[in-house]
């Protein structure tokens, strides 16, 4: 089972489910130059969508991904593969950069937080 939070909830992830696996890292997003390209799922990368990449999270993977500077969260799915330098844990779409508050930034200190299945 998969939890979602609200923006600005109070309740997290391990209040509600002990199997949810919290990591802290840096994350970055996806350049524009990767709209329209086929992502490791099958599927088309489209920037307005809310979906990630992780190295190793199974595809379909829904993670909550905090903005630890201003509290922002927002849930993607997993559907392609990376990133490929080990400073970063996880690649997010430009939707998902613009509602974290990361975007023109480059790059921002998160938690993300999954359930396994």
């Amino acid at each position: 089972m998969i939890f979602f939070l609200q923006a600005g909830a109070s309740t997290s992830l391990e209040d509600n489910n002990p199997n949810t696996k919290t990591k802290t890292g840096l994350a970055t997003y996806y350049s524009s130059r990767f709209e329209g390209r086929k992502t490791s799922s099958g599927k088309k990368y489209r920037a307005h969508k809310l979906t990630a990449a992780h190295r190793s999270l199974p595809l379909g993977t829904i993670v909550t991904v905090k903005n630890l500077k201003n509290g922002k969260t927002v849930d993607v799915e997993v559907n392609d593969r990376g990133p490929f330098t080990k400073r970063y844990i996880i690649d997010v779409s430009a939707q998902a950069a613009k509602e974290l508050g990361i975007w023109k930034k480059g790059e921002a200190k998160v938690e993300i937080s999954y359930v396994l299945k």
